[in-house]
């Protein structure tokens, strides 16, 4: 058994996020002793240890409820839920990394643009071509 803070410690976390989850019902408040200490034991370390780790990859909350659920009760859960909610992050993950690479494409441009001289700024081609882009902006 483990006192909250032990808790913590092992998982990586901090006792005010295992209090967090509990709040958020994806863990169980650990057992009281009489003295009043929260008590947990290697399943709660397990399944604290899941949510670090699914919230590592990117999952939301509510994805992470989704799949401690199907965790749970795998008998009435299938894989294709599991992977259902993988490829839906997936694809958000794909379309970050399309926009990241527009901006790093335009940063690039913009900075080539730059003669980067100890010139004033009053003909600055980054902020003429910010200025001149500001309108294309949706």
């Amino acid at each position: 058994m483990y006192k909250i803070g032990e808790l913590a410690a092992l998982a990586g976390v901090s006792t005010d996020t295992v209090r967090y989850y509990e709040k958020q019902e994806m863990m169980a408040a650990g057992l009281r002793t009489t003295s009043g200490y929260r008590q947990y034991d290697e399943n709660d370390l397990q399944r604290l240890r899941f949510i670090r780790y699914a919230k590592s990859t990117g999952f939301t909350l509510e994805a992470i409820k989704e799949l401690l659920s199907i965790r749970v009760d795998p008998i009435h859960h299938t894989c294709q839920e599991s992977k259902s909610i993988v490829d839906e992050r997936l694809a958000e993950v794909e379309l970050k990394l399309q926009e990241l690479t527009r901006m790093r494409e335009s940063l690039k441009r913009l900075s080539a643009a730059c003669c980067g001289s100890a010139h004033t700024s009053e003909s600055c081609s980054i902020l003429e071509a910010l200025e001149d882009g500001a309108g294309k902006v949706i």
